[in-house]
């Protein structure tokens, strides 16, 4: 991805992202998503982009939209060029690229699944032309078996081997154990983050990874943002939204995020079939998943299978209506 940051980006930075604060100064109140939305609609209703806010006709504009975001908060916002340059210097000596909702390299199978709930602003590192390729997403719980950590890796080994992206959230467990398999004999991995994606992209152990581009992480929130429960379920829908498929191998029963992601999945968006790990062994968080409409993971012997299993999922949306 250009390291350029777009008039796009860099206004959608200021009016929704914390940025560095200097010593002694004082945040200004961000917009939330929701407010984002309204001032976007706002302003392509009169034509215009965000950009627009940082050009000769910012102080019309401004008065424009008082009615969805306040004109003082606005202000406040957009004057905080000082702090975005240095945002900006930090990241790209750190090789973290940014994308707004409004710039073409934006993933567009976020922007198309999600449309407005996509998140206005996605941080990253590594080669972003990954995220396009779909794949299968492996999710499951933090603390489990060796036996589990095995499987999982045993499922991203083969998801390699067949030539398919592993979709994950970077978490400990499951989702690192997956994601572990996959880049182990030389295939393509997506880690979704809820927080440190700066402090992860420099781990020496996803710097080689990241430089072979085979890995891309990104994260819809400030590099430096610590962890949060809100933040890890949110980005739940994120990995959903770039895979072709699913796999839970491993959930709570009613508790913890793999399992909210999972029913949120099956139950609202929809967006890709959702597969739990049926090797004989009875789990009560997946066999809840299975009655509201997960499927059994046909567990292919070999890539051929897999390749099968996944272009089988993809079938519908050949006959489905451009929208």
């Amino acid at each position: 991805m250009s390291g350029v940051v777009s008039l796009n980006t860099q206004a959608v930075l200021l009016l929704t992202a914390p940025l560095t604060l200097g010593r002694g100064e004082r945040e200004a109140r961000l917009l939330t998503p929701g407010e984002f939305n309204r001032l976007a609609r706002c302003l392509a209703d009169d034509q215009r982009e965000p950009a627009d806010l940082l050009g000769p006709e910012a102080n019309e504009l401004q008065g424009k939209c008082h009615t969805v975001v306040d004109r003082d908060r606005l202000e406040k916002l957009l004057g905080r060029g000082f702090l975005l340059s240095q945002a900006l210097e930090r990241w790209e000596t750190r090789s973290i690229w940014v994308a707004s909702r409004l710039d073409p390299e934006y993933p567009g199978r976020l922007r198309a699944r999600l449309k407005d709930g996509a998140p206005a602003i996605l941080y990253g590192c590594g080669e972003p032309a990954i995220l396009e390729s779909g794949g299968l997403a492996v999710v499951g719980s933090r603390d489990v078996s060796e036996a589990l950590l095995e499987y999982a890796e045993d499922v991203g080994r083969l998801a390699a081997r067949a030539r398919c992206t592993v979709v994950s959230g970077a978490a400990r467990g499951i989702d690192q154990a997956s994601m572990r398999g996959a880049l182990q004999v030389g295939g393509r991995v997506v880690g979704v983050l809820s927080d440190s994606l700066e402090r992860t992209a420099l781990a020496h152990e996803t710097r080689e990874f990241l430089m072979d581009e085979r890995l891309v992480l990104v994260c819809p929130y400030d590099p430096l943002a610590g962890f949060s429960v809100g933040q890890a379920m949110q980005r739940n829908k994120l990995i959903y939204a770039l895979a072709d498929a699913a796999l839970v191998v491993s959930s709570s029963f009613e508790t913890g995020g793999t399992w909210a992601g999972a029913v949120e999945q099956l139950e609202k968006l929809r967006f890709v079939p959702v597969y739990v790990r049926s090797d004989g062994v009875t789990e009560k968080g997946l066999a809840a998943l299975l009655q509201k409409g997960a499927r059994p993971w046909p567990d292919p012997s070999g890539p051929e299978e897999l390749a099968e299993t996944l272009a089988a999922t993809l079938e519908p949306e050949k006959n489905e209506s451009p929208q």
